[in-house]
């Protein structure tokens, strides 16, 4: 067998079904499926079995513990010479597989990754999350373009690795969240190959809506410093431009309220002037004048950060209420991961809490 698929799996039955329709349409066809079921409460053992016939697919139950261990049981079921771990809210188009293959052929790794898109059937704001999370503008430029900022870490939604090597390593650590991260570190430490494959895309659905969004972005965050904690030359500049940013951005937002109030204070008392017999007006003119020239000068960084997300998203989606959505979607994006990143090393590095004291409450309940 060359591929095995792994699907690890928690309470998503319908995503698990357009997944696995989605691989009965691959071009190449040398692969198995395992599906492996992480304690759920919505089993999706009869949408496997719906594709018995159709596809080399097997199912696994085991109680839950977590994406990372559990598609390491997956890889302990497999057969194949490649492992592909999956996330349960992709689709693959046909040419996925041949994608990889021709990659192999060309010039081979021992790990890979590819990038993922929005599909046409996606709902606006799963269109504007995609966007915030592959656009330049955020952090896109790290997370598996053709041009990025950082050196290319395979992530768990599209990730490829020799078994050997996967055994090798002893497959994902423990780590709740950012085990992705942590597998691909190791991976370079261990001096194996590993490159990007840009034309093996997924479509990832990635979170529905914005809140649930924030809270992706924001454990991201958390994981960030996380890792930092376990290899400190893991941590790059571009890994602290979202903690940046939402520094920034609180710091203009706090600029334009005392802009406001100076406003505020300006108005109110011109409007006095006259009761109280003041016949000079000049000072609170004065003070009216600074405060608009304070909030224009706050919020201009954020309306014109605004007007190239909406353009640039209206554009690659053709769509201009996708480019509206993407900017919120742009701004949670780096402002919980900012906010996440900040909050993670104030309780690790400051405070020196461990991962599982720090973050109980988050991860483990």
């Amino acid at each position: 067998m060359r591929y095995s698929f792994v699907i690890p799996v928690y309470n998503r039955p319908d995503e698990v079904d357009e997944l696995l329709e989605s691989l009965t349409h691959q071009t190449f066809t040398d692969f198995e499926v395992v599906v492996v079921e992480d304690g759920s409460s919505v089993p999706c053992r009869h949408i496997v079995e719906k594709y018995a016939s159709a596809l080399p697919v097997r199912y696994y139950e085991k109680p839950n513990s977590g994406p990372g261990q559990t598609r390491n049981y997956g890889v302990g079921q497999s057969t194949g010479e490649y492992v592909i771990v999956l996330d349960s809210d992709c689709i693959l188009p046909p040419g996925y597989l041949q994608a990889v293959e021709d990659e192999l052929r060309h010039e081979p790794a021992d790990a890979f990754g590819g990038p993922d898109r929005a599909h046409e059937s996606f709902t606006p704001v799963q269109k504007a999350i995609n966007y915030a999370m592959t656009s330049f503008f955020t952090t896109g430029g790290i997370r598996g373009g053709s041009k990025k900022m950082d050196k290319f870490y395979p992530r768990s939604f599209n990730m490829g690795v020799r078994k050997d090597v996967y055994q090798a390593l002893g497959g994902f650590s423990k780590m709740r969240f950012g085990e992705d991260i942590d597998f691909s570190i190791r991976i370079f430490k261990g001096g194996y190959r590993c490159r990007l494959f840009p034309e093996a895309w997924v479509w990832h659905k990635r979170r529905t809506d914005l809140k649930k969004f924030f809270k992706q972005v924001h454990n991201s965050g958390i994981a960030r410093i996380n890792l930092y904690k376990k290899y400190p030359e893991s941590l790059k500049l571009v890994h602290m431009l979202p903690a940046i940013f939402t520094v920034g951005v609180g710091l203009l937002l706090l600029l334009s309220v005392i802009g406001i109030l100076f406003m505020g204070l300006g108005a109110f008392t011109i409007y006095r002037a006259p009761a109280v017999g003041v016949q000079c007006i000049t000072g609170p003119v004065a003070v009216l004048a600074l405060g608009w020239i304070t909030t224009l000068i706050a919020i201009a960084p954020l309306l014109l950060f605004s007007l190239i997300i909406c353009t640039d998203s209206a554009i690659r989606n053709r769509s201009l209420w996708i480019g509206i959505l993407s900017v919120p979607a742009s701004f949670i994006q780096l402002t919980g991961y900012g906010t996440g990143f900040l909050r993670a090393w104030w309780q690790r590095c400051v405070l020196g809490k461990n991962e599982f004291s720090a973050f109980e409450k988050t991860f483990y309940q």
